[in-house]
Formats: C-alpha cells, structure tokens, sequence
C-alpha cells in the first residue's frame, strides 16, 4: 500500500515471540526497512515478561508517513505477528490485534485454521521448515525471525522486500546477510492468506 505524505496513519505492530527467537531484532529491523521505505515517523520497543529463554516477550514496530508525536504504547496493533503459533494457546494475541486488522502466523496450517470465528485476515508461512532447509541455525535453534519479515511484507504490503533486504544487509555481516534475506523470499514467497488485507486509513 502506498501512503502519501500527508496521511497520518500511524501503523501499529506487534511481535509475540519466546526468549531467543528474536522478536525484538526483527521489530528493530522491520522499523529500519520502513524507514529505508520512505515513512518518516519510526520506532522499535520490546517488552519483556519474565526475561529467560523461552519465556513469551513482546516486541512494537511503528512508523507513519509523518514524524510520530505519540510515543505512548498502543493498546491495539493493525498487525500482529506470532513466531511460534503455540504462543496463542498462553498469551491473548488477538486481544491486542484491532478488529480490522491482521494477523500473521509462523504455521505449516493454513490461515483457514484460524480465527475462522473473527472477521480479520489471516496470513500463515512455515518459516521454521524455511529456515531449516536453506541453514538459518545456529548451536541448534532455527532462526525464523527474519524470514518472517517476508511473510509480513507479502501478507501486509507496507513494506517493500527490496527495504527490508537493505535493513537486513545493514545488520548482518555479508554471508549472514545473504541467508537470511533468503529466508525472508522464501517464506514471502510461501505466504499463505484468507483474504487480501487493506490498511484502513485513520488520521491519528
């Protein structure tokens, strides 16, 4: 979706990941490609529960079109997204997702699976079997969170692959670099929605 440069829309989204599946890196590099995508307004905060391996955390990505004057977390995020779907089973996901919102999930099951109850869009990508099969593992845990900034660039179009290839180059040294982005196409490539999500434009 393209935004022009006086709409205000500020967009909201929320990261749901256990300790070491780097949720927080992947809201810091989501806010960098939207950056390098030409919105102007960005931010990238965690928020952690009990801060141990495993334990349920949660990350924010903002960014508008104009600078953000709000700097106080939103109740409601237009898209979640959850790096380990047994995540919903503990933690309220949806009750943070607005009612128009999107929810995207690292799954093997398609979106029809979920939500059916809820009138939002689902968008689902098996990342860890991505992330298996092309590397991304380090000392034994599969590396999913930037594969699945292709899923939210496929599922939401906010922000383009070529932004986030520049964010994730930026971050990584060159080999590391190269697998993940390809991560990142492969799980885009493999996203899966229910139906074709639109930003609704508000004026914040």
């Amino acid at each position: 979706m393209v935004l022009n440069d006086k709409d205000q829309t500020i967009i909201n989204v929320t990261w749901h990941g256990r300790g070491g599946q780097g949720a927080v890196t992947a809201a810091m590099i989501l806010a960098e490609a939207a950056y390098i995508d030409g919105y102007r307004g960005v931010t990238a905060a965690p928020f952690f529960g009990v801060e141990r391996r495993g334990a349920p955390i949660t990350a924010t990505t903002r960014f508008s079109r104009t600078p953000i004057r709000t700097l106080t977390p939103t109740a409601k995020a237009e898209v979640v997204v959850v790096l380990d779907e047994r995540l919903m089973q503990v933690v309220d996901v949806l009750g943070g997702l607005k009612a128009d919102g999107l929810l995207i999930l690292n799954s093997s099951n398609p979106p029809e699976k979920f939500c059916a109850d809820r009138d939002i869009a689902v968008a689902t990508s098996d990342a860890n079997s991505i992330a298996e099969e092309i590397g991304l593992v380090v000392a034994g845990t599969v590396l999913i969170n930037t594969s699945l900034l292709g899923a939210f660039s496929k599922a939401s179009g906010l922000v383009s692959m070529e932004s986030l290839e520049k964010a994730i180059r930026k971050n990584f040294n060159p080999k590391a670099a190269q697998l993940n982005f390809r991560g990142a196409q492969l799980t885009y490539e493999a996203t899966r929605t229910n139906r074709v999500w639109h930003l609704p434009v508000r004026q914040n």
